[in-house]
């Protein structure tokens, strides 16, 4: 679809990738970016860990905060969606009986945080069932309202859904949990470079984003975003220099806690501003709507040839979409499906159900599905 994009990418060209949305893809522009930094790193390693630090990752947030429409002093980097939000997790005042309201549609790894967190505070973490296919921004919003109560603390969304690749009207919950004084949190792994993030416009009290995902960024690089009211209730999961702020201190407690935990390559972050300058160096909205138009087409193809019902409208689909396939043992069928086409593609067990995701990048094609749909037309028709 995009040919002269696809060459920059330094996948197997042996193998069907369409599964850009697991861990993203990164080009090699951007990758030699990473190596710039790191070769940096090597040469004058205390200068760069110590000396020049807060400089380096103050550029990268303030390019950030540009493209993801917010404050760059509201943002931190981390390596990933889970670890951001182990630490907000862990550092809110939860008490026994507290709801934190959420979906059955949410990413594995977070549902066993909040398990967790539950289980030591006596809080409950309530996964609201909601129903496919998904007609309407109306029917999500009706129905996930009426499970708020005056015991619910907490809103935990996905922007977009890993399992089922749906994008939730996060916007509007948003709004509804503002208005009952409920801290609402959202998962925004899938988003950025995905579909538009606008922070500001959103309001969301805590948001996350990985960047190694469909920005294309080097693998290891999210931001985790912490309305200004909320900052000084953010513990650090590791205790390092900033954390009294006389050792390492930027003027915001927010970023001497989070941002400086021990010796890390950061070089991974600080590629942002190259990464930004390259998607719009190659019009990425525009690719990003070429991808989404290819995703729906692969969907109607998919799901006739299964004879499966569509999980959602095509207004909740970007560039993903999961559909239901008969399979006992995800995880083994997609290893066996993998070795047996060489295609690259997630089995995933969601609510006792199995379903196949497909992402669509810069550097799939037409021709790509089309592997894909002679592969299942062999194993499943």
């Amino acid at each position: 679809m995009f040919p002269k994009l696809k060459k920059l990418f330094m996948l197997d060209p042996n193998i069907t990738y369409l599964n850009h949305g697991s861990f993203g893809a990164c080009p090699k522009p951007i990758f030699e970016n990473l190596i710039k930094y790191q070769k940096q790193l090597e040469y004058e390693p205390v200068k760069y860990l110590d000396i020049d630090i807060l400089e380096l990752l103050n550029k990268s947030r303030d390019h950030l905060s540009n493209y993801i429409n917010c404050n760059k002093d509201d943002i931190v980097f981390f390596p990933n969606p889970s670890t951001a939000l182990n630490t907000v997790i862990k550092s809110l005042n939860l008490q026994k009986g507290d709801e934190i309201l959420s979906t059955n549609h949410e990413y594995g790894a977070m549902d066993m945080a909040w398990r967790y967190i539950c289980k030591k505070t006596g809080s409950k973490y309530i996964q609201k069932d909601i129903k496919l296919p998904l007609s309407s921004k109306d029917q999500f919003i009706n129905e996930f309202s009426k499970s708020i109560s005056p015991k619910t603390k907490i809103i935990f969304l996905s922007h977009i859904t890993s399992p089922t690749a749906l994008i939730f009207p996060v916007k509007e919950i948003c709004k509804i949990a503002q208005k009952n004084n409920i801290i609402s949190i959202i998962d925004g792994a899938h988003v950025p470079g995905h579909i538009k993030l606008d922070i500001e416009d959103i309001k969301p009290d805590i948001y996350t984003g990985a960047c190694h995902k469909w920005m294309c960024s080097p693998k290891g690089t999210c931001f985790l975003y912490v309305k200004n009211e909320l900052q000084s209730s953010i513990d650090p999961l590791v205790i390092s220099w900033g954390y009294e702020g006389k050792e390492v201190s930027s003027g915001s407690q927010f970023l001497d806690y989070l941002q400086w935990q021990g010796t890390k390559d950061i070089s991974a972050y600080l590629t942002l501003p190259y990464t930004i300058e390259f998607l719009k160096k190659n019009n990425w909205e525009e690719v990003s709507k070429k991808c989404r138009e290819l995703t729906i087409w692969a969907k109607d193809e998919i799901n006739t040839l299964l004879n499966q019902p569509s999980l959602a409208n095509n207004e909740f689909l970007g560039q993903m979409s999961s559909f239901y396939i008969n399979s006992k043992n995800p995880r083994m069928d997609q290893l066996e499906f993998y070795n047996k086409y060489n295609i690259q593609i997630p089995f995933i067990n969601w609510n006792n159900q199995s379903l196949m995701r497909i992402s669509i990048q810069a550097y799939n094609s037409k021709e790509d599905v089309c592997k894909l749909l002679e592969a299942l037309k062999k194993e499943y028709c």
